[in-house]
């Protein structure tokens, strides 16, 4: 068994003396190339590109706050309307939805980028709904596959009632509570009439922000009547919401860009420059965040690790 400790050891930290080595040889930021510039022969400017993956939330990933989560997102964003070789911008985003308020955020990003001059075109990849919807609403062009998942206008409120499992299990529940409505949401007991009512209107009112929202970003193509008769949480496939005036065009992510392109005067080819790409640093903080943190963190799962290393040795692999 020591063996096996002593070879556990000695591959976790010849796991972490490779990550620092290869952190050390590279520089903390690598220099963009001419063509991420948007500053190559005979070029006018870039199309930079942005991606929103996975579910939208305010919660940082991982120490650095590495791509992907909102903070990172929004300074993508503010990047791509400051820097004047960006003439325009591809938003690719691939995302079930998620937090209204951290789609809020990023949606009003979006409209300043629009107002700064600069085009917005939105490619959807596999899904795009619910709160990746209402960003994706705010382009100035949404390209869709036909068969992607989107629309889910809508917001929803769940949790679990566990008061009769509880109660035979045998296990009771006690709470102090400053108001009568405290620990509204509580698995522990049903709701009252008065906190559905609360509840609802909480509902309610996110949902008219979301489709305020969508009617304003697709004016001209999607009356808000009918907005309001779509919004009702169901789910479109690409061709289905081009029908009805969700979606712009059909294609894949090169198809936005080339209609990025040639709204900005760059030519159906343009040269692509991509936004917040993680540094070297940040890509090193993420995978030591994985040695340390979470339910499979390579520390937490050693034991594990060991007893298996052992079971598969004393089996003879």
């Amino acid at each position: 068994m020591k063996v096996h400790k002593r070879l556990g050891m000695a591959a976790l930290l010849a796991l972490i003396g490779l990550t620092l080595a290869a952190a050390a040889v590279l520089p903390l930021r690598r220099e963009a190339g001419p063509w991420e510039r948007g500053q190559g022969p005979g070029s006018r400017g870039a199309v930079g590109v942005i991606r929103i993956e996975g579910v939208i939330t305010d919660e940082e990933a991982g120490w650095t706050g590495a791509a992907g989560s909102l903070r990172r997102t929004l300074e993508k964003l503010r990047e791509a309307r400051r820097d004047s070789a960006v003439a325009a911008v591809v938003i690719r985003i691939n995302s079930p939805g998620g937090s209204a308020a951290a789609a809020q955020e990023i949606a009003k990003e979006v409209q300043r980028l629009r107002e700064s001059g600069k085009t917005v075109v939105v490619s959807m990849g596999d899904v795009a709904a619910s709160a990746a919807y209402w960003i994706a609403s705010q382009g100035d062009v949404i390209v869709a596959n036909p068969a992607t998942v989107t629309g889910s206008i809508g917001v929803i409120m769940q949790w679990q009632s566990l008061e009769e499992l509880l109660e035979k299990l045998g296990v009771q529940s006690e709470t102090v509570k400053s108001g009568p409505f405290k620990d509204m949401g509580s698995p522990l007991r049903p709701a009252t009439p008065e906190e559905r009512k609360i509840l609802q209107g909480i509902v309610n009112d996110t949902y008219e922000q979301f489709l305020a929202d969508v009617a304003q970003g697709r004016e001209g193509r999607l009356s808000p009547q009918r907005a309001r008769e779509l919004a009702d949480g169901r789910i479109f496939t690409g061709r289905q919401a081009l029908e009805e005036g969700l979606v712009d065009s059909l294609g894949n992510f090169y198809d936005a860009v080339r209609i990025a392109g040639v709204r900005a005067g760059l030519g159906e080819e343009p040269q692509l420059k991509e936004l917040g790409a993680e540094t070297p640093w940040e890509m090193f903080f993420s995978g030591f965040r994985a040695l340390f943190s979470g339910k499979e963190s390579v520390i937490l799962r050693l034991p594990e690790i060991r007893t298996e290393i052992k079971a598969e040795t004393d089996r003879g692999f």
